[in-house]
């Protein structure tokens, strides 16, 4: 009963890997936002805004390339 079975093992391992990141992924971009005042428009967009939104939308992107790298059959 101590040795998990390899697959079990694997898909515990993937879930991990993509809540931590996808949890880091957040809390960075929201912190960064809120903190620096790009996450929200005074009366209109700031060139500010348009860089975090342009950065936002490109992480989330290659995030979502590296998971499903992550969860294809063949990687770990």
């Amino acid at each position: 009963m101590g040795v998990m079975e390899d697959d079990a093992k694997d898909f515990l391992i993937k879930v991990v890997k993509t809540l931590i990141l996808a949890i880091l992924w957040l809390l960075i971009n929201t912190t960064i936002g809120i903190y620096m005042g790009w996450m929200f428009f005074q009366r209109t967009p700031t060139t500010g805004n348009y860089i975090f939104y342009i950065w936002v939308v490109g992480t989330l992107i290659a995030l979502l390339f590296y998971f499903r790298g992550i969860w294809k059959d063949n990687q770990g």
